[in-house]
């Protein structure tokens, strides 16, 4: 994955990506041998760094190896997510689905784990999904706007238009829902 310029904050720089929408949050992390701290969100310092979120819903999955979760969006009431694994290692990953966009089509793909402690801000209009790399992933998200099953779609994961390189040996675990996704082709998108 391309990254340009980095920000420093008090507590984290933040990454650009390929995407310029799309940053990569690292927090800064004081260790010593009683363990480590870190803030992992101070909205005041990301608003002075131009990241002005309001989050209106956390959720936290538990994943075992090889599943496969999404590409999963809104097309009413788009979320913005802010992610990070908390427990093991995911293949992080985010589709740009803003018709107008400039990197329309195009996706980002971030390696988010306990032990890098990166976080992935994605902004709406984006089609997000993530890969178990490790034996088990725990991953918190906040949202900033609620779920609506009525408004959710889903991308196909493995759309050759696409040419996501999720880094998958064998075929992923999926939900039924995630193995019926669409192509980007024929996928209701953002205007």
């Amino acid at each position: 994955m391309e990254q340009s310029k980095t920000r420093l904050t008090a507590i984290m720089n933040i990454i650009d990506t390929a995407i310029p929408d799309v940053k990569i949050l690292e927090p800064r992390v004081f260790a010593d041998a009683r363990g480590s701290f870190f803030e992992s969100w101070n909205r005041k310092t990301l608003a002075a760094a131009g990241l002005d979120l309001d989050f209106v819903q956390d959720n936290h999955s538990r994943s075992v190896k090889n599943v496969l979760r999404g590409l999963h969006y809104q097309i009413q009431h788009a979320q913005g997510k802010l992610v990070r694994a908390i427990v093991g290692e995911v293949f992080d990953v985010a589709v740009d689905l803003r018709r107008h966009s400039p990197t329309f089509g195009r996706w980002v793909g971030v390696t988010l784990s306990a032990g890098n402690k990166r976080m992935l801000w994605i902004p709406p209009g984006f089609a997000h999904g993530f890969v178990v790399r490790s034996e088990v992933a725990e991953f918190l998200y906040k949202t900033t706007d609620y779920w609506h099953a009525e408004h959710e779609r889903t991308l196909l994961w493995n759309d050759p238009a696409l040419a996501i390189e999720w880094g998958v040996v064998e075929a992923p675990v999926l939900a039924a829902k995630d193995a019926a996704g669409v192509l980007l082709k024929d996928a209701e998108v953002y205007h």
